[in-house]
C-alpha cells in the first residue's frame, strides 16, 4: 500500500493563532505585516498521527497532572536507537519543558556563581542568556570559517581559555545552531579528550540531530563511556515534529550524581509534572511520524537547493553557509559591504523581511543573518524576491 504524500507547499495562514511568529511583530519592535523567517518553529502541520493523538486526548476532557508511563519511554528509546543507534535507558531520562530550561538547570547544578561556561560563538542565544542571567560568566570558543567555507572548532583554543578560566561546564550545540554544522566523530572525540583531561561536564544540545544532509549524526554521550559519565544529552520531539508549544524534551544523564543534582534543582525551580498533551503528542510523533518526518527531509533538501541556485544566479552578494544539518541556514550578508544598522534597515524596513541578525549569535556573526527555510517553498520564493528587490533599489541609489 502506497503512503500517503505529504502537502508541504500548502501555505497555511498561522495568524491570529498567538504565534510568536506571525502575531507578535510589533510588540517585538518589528512592523506590522512583516514576513517573518526567524524563530525556529515549522509552518508545516504537524504529522496527522500527532494530531489524531491530541484530539483523542482533548475529547477525554480532563486534563490533570500526568506523567508518561512506560510506554511513552519505549517510543522515544525505540527512535533514539533506529535512528541514531544510541541505546538509552529508563532510568536516565529526564523530561523538562524545554531544552532552554534544561541549560539552565544545568548552570545552576554544575556551577557557582562566578564559574566560567564554555560556549561556541556563533551559537543560539539562549546559550549566552542562561549563563549570564544565572550570574555566570561566558567564555568563548569561537568557531572559525575556514577557507573550506564551512566552520571549525579551534580545540587548541578551546583547551587553552578551559584551563586559563578553570571551566567546569560547556554548552556543545549538536548539530550546530546557527552555522549548520553536523560534526564528525573525530571532531568530538578530539573535544570529548579535552572534557576529560580537564574535566568538564558537558551539555551536548541535539535537539537538531533529526536534520541531517550530509554525514551522520553522532551523538556525543555514545563515543565512550567516559563521556557517557560526564554529559547531559539534550532531546525533544519539539523541532523534528513541530510541537514546540506542547513543550516537552527529554533530557537523559546517565551519571547518577549528575542526576541528582540536575532534578534538585527543578525541584528548587518549582517544576514537577510535564504538559499533559506534550507527554501525548511525543509518544505518538515517534511512534508513528516516521514517514512524515522522511517525506519532510526530501522537501527542506528542496528547499536548501532552491535557495542555493537561487542566490548564486539572482543574488550572488550573498553567500550560503553550506549546512550539513538544521532547517536554519546561514547567510553571509558581508559582499554587500553594509553596517549591521544599515544591514537591519534594509532587511526590516526595504524588504519587509523579519530574519534573524547575526549579531544575536554573537559578535562573530555580524554580517550574517539566520533564515527559517522550513516553509513552503513560495514564502521562501517571496522573500528572497523581495531581498532582491531591496538590493537592486539601494544599487540604483
Amino acid at each position: 500500500m502506497s503512503k500517503e504524500r505529504i502537502d508541504f507547499n500548502e501555505r497555511i495562514d498561522r495568524k491570529n493563532t498567538s504565534s510568536i511568529k506571525y502575531d507578535f511583530a510589533v510588540q517585538r519592535g518589528k512592523p506590522e505585516g512583516i514576513l517573518p523567517l526567524w524563530v525556529a518553529d515549522m509552518d508545516f502541520k504537524a504529522p496527522q498521527p500527532v494530531l489524531d493523538a491530541l484530539k483523542n486526548r482533548v475529547e477525554h476532557g480532563i486534563f490533570g497532572y500526568s506523567e508518561g508511563k512506560e510506554e511513552y519511554f519505549e517510543a522515544v528509546k525505540d527512535w533514539m536507537k533506529r535512528r541514531h543507534g544510541w541505546s538509552v535507558e529508563r532510568n536516565w531520562l529526564v523530561k523538562t519543558p524545554g531544552v532552554v530550561f534544561a541549560l539552565a538547570m544545568a548552570v545552576k547544578a554544575y556551577t557557582k556563581p562566578g564559574d566560567g561556561v564554555m560556549i561556541q560563538q556563533p551559537v543560539y542565544y539562549p546559550f549566552s542568556e542562561v549563563i549570564e542571567d544565572n550570574g555566570r560568566k561566558i567564555v568563548d570558543n569561537t568557531l572559525y570559517l575556514g577557507e573550506d567555507g564551512i566552520y571549525h572548532m579551534d580545540l587548541e583554543d578551546f583547551e587553552k581559555k578551559a584551563a586559563e578560566n578553570q571551566v567546569k561546564l560547556f554548552f556543545l550545540c549538536s548539530p550546530h545552531n546557527p552555522v549548520g554544522r553536523v560534526w564528525t566523530k573525530e571532531e568530538l572525540t578530539q573535544l570529548g579528550e579535552i572534557c576529560e583531561r580537564l574535566d568538564i561536564i558537558v551539555v551536548s544540545d541535539e535537539i537538531h540531530q533529526d536534520f541531517v544532509f550530509k554525514g551522520e549524526h553522532q551523538v556525543f554521550a555514545a563515543i565512550s563511556e567516559a563521556l557517557k559519565n560526564r554529559t547531559i544529552t539534550c532531546t525533544a520531539p519539539s523541532k523534528t515534529f513541530n510541537v514546540a508549544g506542547l513543550q516537552i524534551s527529554n533530557i537523559f544523564i546517565s551519571n547518577p550524581e549528575l542526576k541528582r543534582k540536575f532534578k534538585k534543582e527543578i525541584a528548587a525551580a518549582g517544576y514537577s509534572q510535564i504538559n499533559a498533551l506534550g507527554l501525548t503528542a511525543c509518544e505518538a510523533a515517534y511512534r508513528y511520524g516516521e514517514d512524515w518526518h522522511d517525506q519532510l527531509m526530501d522537501y527542506l533538501k528542496e528547499n536548501i537547493q532552491f535557495v542555493r541556485t537561487y542566490l548564486e544566479h539572482s543574488l550572488p552578494e550573498i553567500k550560503l553557509i553550506e549546512p550539513d544539518g538544521t532547517y536554519l541556514i546561514w547567510l553571509d550578508f558581508r559582499g554587500l559591504g553594509l553596517s549591521e544598522q544599515d544591514r537591519e534597515e534594509l532587511i526590516v524596513k526595504k524588504a519587509g523581511l523579519w530574519l534573524d541578525s547575526g549579531a544575536m549569535f554573537g559578535p562573530v556573526g555580524e554580517g550574517f543573518e539566520r533564515i527559517n527555510i522550513a516553509c513552503p517553498r513560495t514564502l521562501i520564493i517571496e522573500a528572497l524576491d523581495k531581498l532582491r528587490t531591496a538590493i537592486k533599489n539601494l544599487q540604483n541609489l
